[in-house]
């Protein structure tokens, strides 16, 4: 699992590194530290292979006669490419991705379970902030359609 969050800086190519714990689950998935990295949500989001995997094989189960499946299936297997782990534990965030998600040199990563999300610093501040003050409102919708969330 990934877990908890910690700035990061973007070095001039555009390799970051990951923690050690960061690193040490990429390398339980995959020997050779290969993930893939994919646009989602407004961030860069890195899967380990097994989870990637099966996001892959969900989207080959979709109707492709839907336009909207079709669309979402484009935008995120053609925007993931697979990147490996180097020797000093980063990895290089292409150029492509840094634009969608804005990010510069200042980043925030965040470990949310299965996956993380590399995202700009002030944009992750801002969405905290709007979570935080909706707190209350979110919870309570999630619990009027049932949705048990143990905490």
């Amino acid at each position: 699992m990934f877990r908890g969050h910690t700035e990061r800086n973007l070095d001039p190519k555009g390799r970051l590194m990951l923690p050690p714990e960061f690193r040490e689950e990429v390398l339980r998935h995959s020997p050779e530290g290969k993930l893939m990295l994919t646009n989602f949500d407004g961030c860069v989001v890195g899967y380990p292979m097994p989870e990637w995997e099966a996001i892959e094989e969900s989207f080959r189960k979709v109707n492709i006669l839907d336009s909207r499946l079709r669309n979402l299936q484009r935008f995120i297997i053609s925007g993931a490419v697979e990147v490996v782990l180097d020797k000093q534990g980063r990895i290089l965030v292409p150029p492509y991705l840094r634009g969608y998600a804005k990010l510069d040199k200042d980043c925030v990563l965040a470990g949310v379970g299965a996956k993380f999300e590399l995202w700009d610093k002030d944009i992750f501040e801002a969405r905290r902030r709007v979570t935080e003050e909706n707190l209350d409102m979110d919870m309570a919708a999630l619990a009027q359609s049932g949705i048990e969330l143990k905490l």
